[in-house]
């Protein structure tokens, strides 16, 4: 139908919603001369009427369904109730009269009560019992369904988000999906702002469901004006009838959990788990799914998983590469006592661990899941055959076919080992480089500030011999998000004789790009290939920058011979 006009706010079947283009509300008595004229003016086809399922709601229904038909416009009235109506005024039941047929009224209504499986395979040392609780079998694909839906159940009950208002949200990828799938439903606009490490499926998911998307960079502090949380701030205040979910402060994240997560997971483990483990991320399913099961069994140990860098297991919200999980501040809904141990875990544990998961269980599981199985598996190790260990599987591997399931992405940043025979890989190159420096004091990766001056960075290359070097924001051992750029003796040379006072110039402003980076594992065939195009590769392992090789690096090493007299 073109239009539903709902008689004083009755609660109206999401499936009768969902086939208007338009929803109207009226009060009982007289319709407004300004109702009928906007009504007539979108020349509808169809107007259908509905109220409550009472005697009096029906003639109050029949009375507005007489109006608008003497008014010129096509009627038809949905009731279950008996109604006098006149000629010409159709007349359809409310509710399906054959037997239930088994469907949802919508996708919303399928958000929850996902199943446990056992993971036997991953398990395969433990004494223990685990299981993983499947919250990628949401409708959106992660456990990021259940808070989305209950913030905006809560703003639409308290008035901060209206009819044709838009949503707004920094997000990593999840609850934008779940915000979006509501937001389709009920009529929303939204905008999300996502950091720039996040796979590109994920952006394209979201645009693909309609919603505008913002990318910012990673390696900034949260208040950054150009963060992602900053931006959706802005959104936010510059968008009218805008309204910002806030996930990482919303009560409606924990307590949505605290729900529905964890009655299902104590009913699925009949009151016999032991150890809950998660990732934290805003700290809302860790802290309501903890807080549940505490009130049930004060004894069950509540086990977080954290990306190492992040602030939930001692880090300084240093960058990581895993999507989704950790953070460099202390989001309001995450309670700091419901842990009762957090296990920090590297990018690499990560990664690998999501890829055995998916080869040895048939579980596509995405980053953030590895994270969660690697910990319970560390935890698990020291349990007997009493406990069930029950760790929470938040999203699909999907949305990283092109980082964590793809070999080129897992080589070129240090996860895989793609070298042949004779171990002729990159890290070997790098290790002739050192032992060929012998004690002559060069570090393993000599760089520059941003925030130095060019004559510094100048003094630099002088002192150590080196021709490039990465502009990086902070010390080793570095994140390679830390990496924002590279300084050569060549473009340096070419600035200031265009330029001489550009010496006392920020190394930030003349700085060129990052350099081309190479995996440590991978072969030097590779290496030639990458230097084919330029003097230096960045040399990275696991994640993090370790040392530059040159064209002279690689020749050195395959010509020989090696320190010590050993020919090749």
């Amino acid at each position: 139908m073109d239009v539903l006009v709902v008689v004083d706010a009755a609660p109206v079947p999401d499936r009768l919603v969902a086939r208007a283009r338009r929803r109207v509300d009226v009060s009982p008595g007289p319709l407004t001369s300004g109702t009928v004229a906007d009504l007539r003016a979108h020349i509808p086809r169809s107007v259908g009427v509905v109220g409550a399922a009472t005697p009096a709601a029906a003639a109050q229904v029949a009375d507005i369904a007489r109006q608008l038909h003497r008014a010129g416009l096509p009627v038809i009235i949905y009731s279950d109730l008996p109604v006098d109506v006149e000629s010409g005024i159709a007349v359809d039941r409310l509710s399906d009269p054959g037997p239930p047929i088994e469907a949802a009224d919508s996708l919303i209504e399928l958000i929850g009560h996902t199943p446990l499986v056992r993971m036997d395979r991953i398990g395969r040392d433990l004494s223990a019992q685990l299981f993983a609780k499947l919250e990628f079998l949401n409708p959106g694909g992660s456990t990021k369904d259940r808070p989305a839906l209950a913030m905006i159940d809560a703003a639409e009950r308290d008035g901060s988000l209206t009819r044709g208002g838009t949503i707004v949200e920094p997000t990593s990828g999840n609850t934008g999906v779940g915000l979006a799938i509501v937001a389709s439903r009920r009529g929303y606009r939204c905008i999300f702002t996502m950091p720039d490490k996040i796979a590109g499926e994920k952006v394209a998911l979201l645009r693909a469901y309609g919603a505008e998307v913002v990318v910012c960079p990673t390696a900034v502090d949260p208040e950054h004006p150009d963060s992602y949380y900053s931006v959706a701030r802005r959104l936010t205040e510059s968008t009218p009838g805008a309204f910002m979910p806030n996930q990482y402060a919303n009560p409606h994240n924990p307590e949505a959990h605290e729900r529905s997560t964890g009655p299902e997971l104590w009913r699925q483990t009949a009151g016999r788990i032991t150890h809950l483990v998660a990732s934290i991320g805003t700290g809302g399913t860790i802290t309501g799914v903890g807080r549940y099961l505490k009130a049930q069994n004060p004894a069950i140990q509540i086990i977080g998983a954290d990306p190492e860098g992040s602030v939930y297991s001692g880090g300084q919200g240093r960058p990581y590469l895993v999507e989704g999980i950790g953070e460099d501040f202390w989001p309001a809904t995450y309670d700091r006592a419901i842990a009762d141990r957090v296990v920090m875990v590297s990018d690499r544990d990560s990664f690998l661990t999501a890829r055995r998961v998916t080869r040895e269980e048939g579980i596509l599981a995405g980053g953030s899941c590895g994270t969660a199985v690697w910990a319970a598996l560390e935890v698990g190790r020291d349990l007997g055959s009493d406990a069930v260990i029950v760790v929470v599987l938040p999203d699909s591997g999907r949305g990283y076919l092109s980082k964590v399931y793809d070999d080129g992405w897992m080589a070129d940043h240090g996860f895989l080992r793609a070298g042949g025979a004779g171990g002729d890989t990159v890290d070997a190159v790098l290790a002739h480089k050192v032992e060929l420096q012998g004690g002559t004091g060069l570090p393993p990766l000599v760089h520059v500030h941003p925030s130095e001056t060019v004559r510094s960075a100048i003094a630099v290359l002088r002192e150590y011999g080196v021709s490039q070097m990465p502009v990086v924001k902070a010390e080793p051992p570095l994140s390679l998000a830390e990496v924002v750029g590279t300084v050569t003796d060549r473009g340096l040379l070419e600035r200031l004789v265009a330029d001489p006072a550009a010496v006392d110039t920020p190394v930030g402003e003349v700085m060129g790009p990052p350099l081309p980076m190479i995996g440590s594992g991978e072969p030097v065939d590779v290496a030639a290939a990458r230097l084919a195009d330029g003097a230096a590769v960045l040399v990275v392992d696991a994640g993090h920058p370790t040392g530059i090789v040159t064209r002279s690096d690689l020749l050195e090493f395959l010509a020989g011979p090696r320190p010590g007299g050993t020919a090749r």
